[in-house]
């Protein structure tokens, strides 16, 4: 099996992005999977061409792409993308899109067939807060979770994927007081602990879990 995982590059002048960072830390072999670790722009659309020329030249069985989501206190795999982009700030290179479809094409949503609560359980076990969220919000992480997924529909059909929302690590935090943050080494440790289940589920589905969401 191979599993192409990306991470975003630093966004509006940070130094560091956590996801890419924490992607690039992984092993290069997870449980019997060779694992392909590719840096993405923070840039809507030209992110997903990114993807797709790796796609075309590594011919992953998986792609799991992973970004950040300040605020949040869980690693968080997301179960659905939306077919829209609303972007309340810009991208790295100044592109702000409103109400825009991002697929005219695609469906309104497409739903990852990644086994995301198998994903949390391993994350939790190996020691880490984790959740599924249900939003991806609206910005690049959505952008890129949904051009995947529409990827996967329109050309890769034996290709599965999904995304990974990390929390602040603990140099981001330090003039944002009460933000939660996590240690980079821990955000891989889930990452890794993620990419096995997706192995071992390999097949199989989901597991049956509690991972709702009340609001």
């Amino acid at each position: 099996m191979k599993i192409l995982v990306t991470g975003f590059d630093p966004f509006g002048g940070e130094a560091i992005n956590p996801a890419g960072e924490a992607v690039k830390g992984l092993p290069n072999e997870i449980n019997g999977a060779e694992i392909h670790k590719l840096e993405i722009p923070t840039v809507f659309h030209k992110s997903a061409e990114t993807i797709r020329q790796a796609v075309k030249d590594i011919q992953p069985d998986v792609v799991l792409a992973v970004g950040q989501a300040g605020g949040r206190y869980e690693v968080t795999p997301e179960r659905v993308a939306i077919n829209v982009d609303d972007a309340r700030i810009p991208d790295n290179e100044g592109n702000q899109p409103i109400d825009v479809a991002i697929q005219e094409d695609g469906e309104s949503a497409y739903f990852t067939k990644l086994p995301v609560k198998a994903m949390v359980a391993a994350m939790r076990e190996a020691g880490i807060p984790a959740a599924v969220s249900n939003t991806a919000g609206t910005f690049v992480c959505n952008h890129i979770m949904y051009q995947v997924l529409y990827m996967i529909d329109k050309e890769f059909p034996e290709m599965t994927g999904g995304f990974v929302h990390v929390p602040f690590i603990p140099e981001q935090v330090t003039d944002k007081p009460g933000k939660p943050s996590m240690s980079l080494t821990d955000i891989t440790k889930a990452l890794e602990a993620g990419i096995k289940a997706v192995v071992e589920q390999a097949g199989k589905g989901d597991i049956k879990a509690v991972g709702g969401a009340t609001h």
